[in-house]
């Protein structure tokens, strides 16, 4: 590390469980966002100012003027732009040292198995169960981490699948695919701004501590927020036995 990235990141260094070993491994690692919204935006900047060395984001929407109120990634001047031109220069401004790379389109599981095959984590940060299902998937035959979030009115969660471990619960184990469209619309239901800021900042905390291999990650736990109250619940999630996307042996081969 250099002198301006010993100074840029010296509040890391001087913590043990990182230190410059860590950050080191921080600035050679890549992560995959998929969305750049209201939980992509603060664990897009986040992991940005933590110097994680690659981030490849995946938006398909352009910036309107109802994304703001909660997606802080992008500002007034970016209405009509594609969100991922959005993110990228508003990262490039608080890191100009990491490389960003993005993709204006909607993400099927063939894009996300050839993403995923160079990334060591993935945030999803959409919102809608067809591409959650579609992106665990993906990480289940690749193997790889997966940082879920999710919010919706005052309501709040999140959690890891760490897919490189055979006995790790994933996204379908928690929320099968009923056949039903049943996703929720911030459109109708709304969304809390600064909830989306606290789940889009634990994912990029449990994305971290994932990378590095400390603390205790959320694989194994849902935490759940509730916004009016600030109270938090833990549900303790196990895999599922019957769970038709974890349990495929061919699922589980190399892509």
């Amino acid at each position: 590390m250099n002198d301006n990235q010993l100074l840029r990141y010296s509040r890391h260094i001087l913590l043990p469980q990182i230190d410059v070993r860590g950050q080191e491994k921080l600035t050679q690692s890549s992560v995959l966002i998929i969305g750049a919204g209201g939980l992509g935006s603060p664990a897009a900047l986040y992991l940005a100012a933590s110097g994680i060395g690659k981030i490849v984001i995946c938006d398909k929407d352009n910036v309107d003027l109802t994304n703001l109120q909660r997606q802080i990634i992008h500002n007034t001047d970016a209405i009509g732009l594609p969100k991922t031109a959005s993110a990228r220069k508003t990262l490039h401004h608080i890191n100009p040292e990491i490389e960003i790379t993005t993709l204006q389109k909607q993400v099927t599981e063939e894009v996300l198995l050839h993403l995923l095959s160079s990334v060591d984590a993935v945030v999803d940060a959409s919102d809608n169960f067809v591409t959650r299902h579609a992106i665990n998937q993906a990480c289940i035959i690749q193997k790889k981490p997966l940082i879920s979030g999710a919010v919706v009115r005052f309501d709040g969660q999140v959690s890891v699948f760490d897919l490189r471990y055979a006995n790790s619960p994933c996204y379908h184990c928690l929320f099968p695919v009923s056949g039903e469209d049943d996703d929720p619309n911030c459109a109708v239901m709304g969304v809390f701004a600064p909830l989306a800021g606290i789940i889009g900042c634990t994912q990029a905390a449990e994305t971290i501590k994932v990378l590095l291999g400390i603390g205790e990650t959320l694989n194994g736990r849902l935490l759940i927020l509730d916004g009016l109250t600030m109270k938090w619940r833990t549900i303790n999630l196990k895999k599922d036995p019957a769970c038709e996307a974890c349990n495929c042996s061919a699922a589980r081969k190399t892509y």
